[in-house]
């Protein structure tokens, strides 16, 4: 058995931990079960608590610039208070829940670009460690997968997808960040909008589906942002013509019309806009032809994080920033 994270912070000799997560991609909502393997070092400890916390790379925006930031999504308690022998090992299955907002990492087993992962922290004798971290990947929803397949089929094209921390007012939303799924028009459409914004919030009871169009300026008007919100229940996915539902969403999204009421905006508890900016975050690597239907076929080829261990760098102290917070 290979360990991958020795707890440092309990000195020389410690023990070690190793956290194994089920193979395929978790759900929005969904169970996420596993094992946290231990094994003891040079001496006899208590583990007091072991918690999984479920993290995420985000974009915030600062007083210059955007920067990447670390954020707890979860915290779970999975175990503790039991005796580690010295040089034993011992193992701890787990099932959590993990939040109906998870965002979506892949779509037919291609990277989207969000980087989740899952971090283990043991307590022992009042020392806490943050020991193995696993990437985590999350597919969609049935419904959120329909409506992304009914943008390919439309003619809209993937282009890159991220977390933006913050909040959509007038949503139900729950998490400190927000996915933003970005979608390139048709040429049908290319003359009036620049691209489309799609960010799912899921909840037990259905989709939240806010759409946001950046419109192009026109001879007599000035681009601008068009943003409403839809909803749709998660049973009716395998009876919705999607194609026409999410048609008929784009014609009042792009038309600017004020059916569905003010339109939410974007923005942290003082009422900032936070926006992504083009190209941001990596987006799917070398996509085959044929192998994804619908809106994944549009994805450009890009780098794709490599290493969970690369995309995190540095995340000990930003985690705590926001627990703090939160």
């Amino acid at each position: 058995m290979v360990f991958k994270k020795l707890l440092g912070a309990l000195g020389v000799g410690g023990p070690s931990v190793d956290t194994v997560l089920q193979p395929g991609p978790a759900l929005p909502g969904g169970l996420l079960s596993g094992e946290v393997r231990l094994r003891g070092g040079g001496s006899d400890v208590t583990v007091d608590r072991i918690s999984l916390l479920l993290v995420a790379r985000v974009e915030r925006e600062g007083q210059e610039e955007e920067d990447e930031a670390t954020v707890v999504l979860e915290r779970f308690t999975v175990g503790g208070g039991f005796r580690l022998a010295e040089e034993a090992d011992h193992t701890v299955p787990f099932t959590v829940t993990l939040p109906w907002e998870t965002p979506i990492t892949e779509l037919h087993g291609q990277h989207l670009g969000p980087v989740l992962g899952i971090r283990t922290e043991l307590e022992i004798a009042g020392a806490r460690d943050k020991g193995d971290l696993d990437a985590l990947a999350v597919g969609p929803l049935p419904a959120q997968e329909a409506i992304l397949e009914a943008f390919g089929q439309l003619g809209y094209a993937f282009r890159s997808a991220d977390l933006e921390l913050g909040h959509i007012r007038g949503t139900g939303q729950q998490l400190p960040c927000y996915q933003e799924i970005e979608i390139l028009p048709p040429a049908g459409h290319a003359h009036t909008v620049n691209e489309i914004e799609v960010t799912f919030i899921a909840a037990p009871g259905g989709l939240e589906i806010v759409i946001e169009a950046d419109k192009r300026a026109g001879l007599f008007s000035e681009g601008h942002d068009t943003v409403h919100r839809f909803t749709a229940s998660h049973h009716a996915a395998p009876q919705t013509d999607w194609n026409a539902q999410v048609d008929a969403w784009l014609k009042e999204v792009i038309a600017g019309h004020e059916s569905h009421g003010a339109p939410p905006s974007y923005g942290d508890e003082h009422g900032a806009r936070h926006r992504s900016g083009p190209g941001t975050g990596a987006v799917v690597a070398g996509v085959a032809a044929g192998v994804a239907v619908g809106v994944v076929g549009g994805m450009v080829a890009a780098e794709v994080v490599d290493e969970i261990g690369d995309a995190f760098e540095g995340e000990e102290d930003e985690e705590d920033e926001g627990e703090d917070e939160g």
